[in-house]
């Protein structure tokens, strides 16, 4: 199994491992627009108010864009330690050790607009591209991520399952077929239920730690429902969807 998650617009700063060597990365047969991306990207920083505004910051944010054009020379972090926020804190991968830290590195991955897909372990620097970022001259990211990510998905899910709970704009990037997806919604008193936003992502870290750690290999949607229950999480199936019920 194959939990995939949703980057993280902030992320850790500096880092103990080497500069960037895309060749270190896992599947790399997307290292050909990784390396165009990070060279766009370099380029890019040269011109702030042009970065700015693809990147979608103010000037308060320049050091983001100090970050771009150290994409090279920076030190690097495992991804899934370079990632911070609500998902991130709840997973709190840091606190497992021993069989669940293992099983957490193999199983975890993250959706990225600058790596396309990064396992647990690759060693990463800071960086700033979002999935929506709009690079002066360029396609989408989108249009440029699908032709060469959707297939590399394609092949994973062939020989694993899938959760994939990476936002609409992430997923868009490459769909993974057959996967198992997830929402979260708030019940109130009355039965009504919405759409939970910003918790949204401190529950899907919840279901991503309990993924991570089990012992057991879900091989379908109800088998993921199953690990969730067994973390007290309240889900609903339908299909290969699920629905995490939280109250309001």
């Amino acid at each position: 199994m194959i939990v995939l998650l949703p980057p993280s617009e902030t992320k850790r700063a500096g880092g103990d491992g080497p500069p960037l060597s895309l060749d270190t990365l896992s599947t790399p047969a997307l290292n050909g627009l990784r390396a165009e991306l990070v060279g766009e990207l370099i380029t890019l920083a040269a011109d702030r108010p042009a970065c700015r505004k693809a990147l979608g910051i103010s000037p308060s944010q320049d050091t983001e864009i100090d970050r771009n054009a150290a994409l090279c020379t920076s030190p690097t972090l495992p991804a899934i330690r370079r990632y911070t926020g609500v998902l991130y804190d709840a997973l709190d991968v840091e606190s497992l050790t021993g069989a669940a830290a293992g099983r957490a590195r193999e199983r975890l991955a993250v959706g990225s607009a600058l790596f396309g897909l990064l396992r647990a372990g690759d060693h990463i620097p800071a960086y700033r591209l979002s999935a929506g970022s709009k690079l002066p001259g360029r396609p989408t990211l989108a249009a440029r991520w699908k032709p060469v990510l959707e297939p590399v998905l394609a092949e994973i899910a062939e020989q694993q399952l899938v959760v994939d709970l990476r936002s609409g704009s992430y997923a868009a990037l490459g769909r993974v077929p057959g996967a198992v997806s997830v929402d979260v919604v708030a019940e109130h008193a009355d039965g009504r239920r919405t759409t939970v936003s910003h918790f949204n992502k401190a529950h899907k870290g919840r279901l991503a730690r309990a993924l991570a750690t089990t012992r057991s290999e879900p091989a379908d949607a109800a088998a993921v429902a199953a690990v969730a229950r067994r973390a007290d999480m309240r889900v609903e199936r339908r299909g290969d969807h699920l629905t995490v019920v939280v109250s309001a």
